[in-house]
């Protein structure tokens, strides 16, 4: 039997996340510690394989993105829709909640969202990634005139440089401490600036340098 308000996703695409690789060389991320074995992966997709009583938002066979973050819906974060400060969240692959590297997953429907058709179940798995940088650059205000420095041309700081640059930012630099990172960046994604940062370099040279 299906819980009610829940859909059971086929899941077809999982990204892995740098905590997924730290939980599983370090055991620990913060005060968050794997105690018993544990399933990763919290960027998914995939598909509807059955519905539970009252859903209507999608249909078996459709393609969803899963929101990991399962919040209390009772608590003043959540009731002003910033649910990811809910302390009590239960977020996929945070212990002791198991990841959706798996076969099935029953998530709540609110937290499945249909993809178009468009839009591959590899990229559906990046929506969370992605979602990163979108908030970033709302809580940051980036738009059209604006300058926007990222720190870490990573996955997430290449997410944060494209998403600015979909906002409108006039110019975006991003640092990092390896050249290959920044010839990426320099590769795939114009116009951008990039600067390869030392250990060395001190805070007023490194605002001088970005300044440049």
């Amino acid at each position: 039997m299906y819980q009610p308000g829940h859909v059971r996703i086929a899941i077809k695409a999982v990204g892995i996340c740098g905590s997924d690789v730290h939980y599983l060389k370090h055991g620990r991320i913060g005060d968050f510690v794997v105690k018993e074995p544990m399933v990763i992966g919290h960027e998914s997709s995939g598909v509807v394989h059955a519905v539970g009583e009252g859903v209507a938002q999608v249909k078996v066979g459709d393609a969803v993105a899963l929101e990991p973050g399962v919040p209390c819906w009772h608590c003043t974060a959540a009731r002003e829709g910033r649910y990811n400060l809910d302390p009590d969240i239960k977020f996929f692959a945070t212990p002791p909640v198991h990841g959706s590297l798996a076969t099935y997953v029953d998530h709540p429907v609110e937290l499945c969202y249909k993809l178009p058709a468009s839009m591959s179940l590899e990229e559906g798995a990046m929506c969370e990634p992605l979602s990163v940088g979108v908030h970033a650059c709302r809580r940051a205000c980036v738009s059209p005139g604006k300058t926007v420095a990222i720190l870490g041309a990573g996955p997430i700081g290449l997410v944060a440089l494209i998403t600015a640059q979909a906002f409108g930012a006039d110019q975006v630099v991003i640092t990092d401490i390896r050249q290959s990172n920044l010839d990426f960046a320099q590769q795939h994604y114009q116009p951008v600036h990039t600067l390869c940062t030392k250990p060395s370099d001190t805070p007023t040279a490194l605002a001088q340098a970005v300044q440049h």
